[in-house]
């Protein structure tokens, strides 16, 4: 059972809690069927929420209130939208304990990355609104003396915002925050297993001060094919920004195709981490434990494939499976745990076939190795490292999504280079060295989108996010991701 000082009913603003979707300002449930889902605490199993399972109707509604609101929206300075969007911020600053349980009890990551991600989150808003006003044009020098040249920027029209479990606070502020800051009105389209944190900064948004329509939430969790697939073809939106798998970013951007949408596509990874032998030891064991087990290792750019240079291959893994062996796992609201429950039961399954599937052909199991039974009725699995990992193995061609740990021996940097390479996604990759010449020649070697040198976590709100191949394209944070939300207009001008 829930502990009741960690649960929904001790929110100190319970206003945050709401269970029904948001259209043109107003709470509602689904307008054409009865049908609700659960929200369900994956560390206890225990129903958090009972939610309208909203469909295309709710969809077209929600569309509609946008692309009505943006006729004003548009028309506002970017003066008065950084302001809103430094309230929101503020907002969610002062909210941050209640932000992190909700977020907690339905993902599962501890408390403690719960509330690093509020922050964080908030920073996409701060970062934002300074972007909104520095959304410059140019003044083209013209060939013909009779004619003057300017560009300027303008916002794209009505966004669909669809948005992962993995990180159900910072990847709306990172998606809306942007999209709002351009001028732009949204549709946010959460998870269904993790609604409730964009629900609540919904509430937050409005009372920072955004008019009825600029931000419409439609909640589903069975009726997601049908509600994305109205989000692509409603000739109403002009932009849609998705993270999640490369499977379903294909299946969107060929239903994107009849109305010619602009696309964000933040898709799929398989990070290489690479070691060589010059790594400082406690570097390189810090960035691992960060890049492989932060949210339980379910995030997009978490370290899939460890490479570890035959000279300090069994130093680090013996080092590794030594810090790992510390690491507490259970709910995420209790204190001292590390490693939190995965957030659905379909990922324990998978993880488990990665690690029977490496076992099969060779590998060695030096830690954990199956789901760890002993702290709850949850989807929690034990820290796992596999030694002995060759290039058959799922491991090496899929993401596991899960903490499990797969070492992999190289000998030289050419070859870990070429065999980092060999997949068909690229989206992040770390990088432990001393070599300074290394550091420079492995980055512009790897493709990838991002590369971490000497560290384990790769975002932050100034710098640009994204991939390559199957990851998908377009970028998120930086002085780019606002781009992804405008379009630039030029005018010419007879001056005869």
């Amino acid at each position: 059972m829930s502990n009741p000082k960690h649960s929904l009913d001790s929110l100190k603003n319970p206003s945050l809690l709401r269970k029904q979707g948001l259209i043109n300002g107003k709470w509602v449930s689904a307008s054409a069927s009865p049908s609700t889902f659960d929200v369900v605490n994956p560390a206890t199993l225990d129903v958090l929420a009972t939610l309208p399972e909203m469909n295309s109707a709710d969809v077209k509604l929600a569309v509609d209130a946008a692309h009505e609101a943006f006729k004003t929206w548009k028309k506002t300075t970017a003066r008065s939208r950084a302001r809103i969007l430094r309230k929101w911020s503020d907002l969610m600053l002062a909210n941050q304990e209640d932000l992190a349980l909700i977020l907690t009890l339905e993902n599962g990551k501890t408390l403690t990355e719960a509330k690093g991600e509020v922050v964080y989150g908030a920073s996409f808003l701060e970062w934002f609104a300074t972007q909104s006003e520095m959304t410059h044009g140019e003044c083209v020098p013209s060939s013909n003396p009779n004619q003057r040249i300017v560009t300027f920027k303008q916002p794209i029209g009505v966004a669909a915002c669809l948005c992962p479990w993995n990180f159900p606070i910072a990847m709306i502020t990172r998606k809306c925050g942007a999209a709002l800051a351009a001028g732009c009105t949204t549709v946010w389209k959460p998870a269904g297993e993790t609604p409730l944190s964009a629900l609540a900064l919904a509430i937050l948004a409005h009372e920072a001060g955004f008019p009825p329509g600029t931000l419409n939430v439609i909640t589903s969790l069975t009726t997601v094919a049908e509600v994305g697939e109205e989000l692509c073809k409603n000739p109403k939106v002009h932009k849609l920004s998705f993270t999640g798998s490369t499977r379903v970013g294909k299946l969107l951007m060929q239903q994107c195709s009849s109305t010619l949408k602009k696309l964000s596509l933040e898709l799929g990874g398989n990070s290489p981490f690479i070691v060589f032998d010059d790594a400082k030891m406690s570097t390189a064991v810090d960035a691992a434990i960060m890049a492989k087990f932060r949210n339980s290792g379910q995030t997009c750019v978490t370290a899939n494939r460890m490479f570890v240079q035959s000279g300090i291959y069994d130093e680090f893994a013996k080092a590794l499976t030594e810090r790992i062996k510390t690491l507490k796992v259970g709910s995420g609201v209790d204190d001292g745990v590390f490693i939190g429950p995965l957030t659905h039961d379909r990922a324990v399954d998978k993880a488990v076939s990665h690690i029977e599937d490496a076992k099969k052909l060779g590998a060695q199991v030096a830690l954990g190795g199956g789901p760890k039974k002993d702290v709850g009725k949850g989807y929690f699995l034990q820290p796992t490292v596999l030694t002995g990992m060759t290039k058959e193995m799922l491991i090496t061609r899929e993401e596991t999504f899960a903490p499990v740990v797969g070492l992999y021996k190289f000998d030289t940097e050419e070859e870990v280079i070429e065999r980092a390479n060999d997949c068909d996604v690229g989206l992040g990759s770390f990088v432990v060295t001393e070599n300074m010449a290394r550091i420079w020649r492995v980055a512009e070697g790897l493709e990838v989108g991002m590369v971490g040198v000497n560290l384990g976590a790769l975002s932050a709100c100034e710098s640009p996010f994204g991939g390559v191949k199957g990851s998908g394209f377009g970028r998120e944070g930086g002085t780019q991701g606002i781009d992804e939300y405008l379009i630039v207009k030029s005018m010419l001008m007879n001056v005869t």
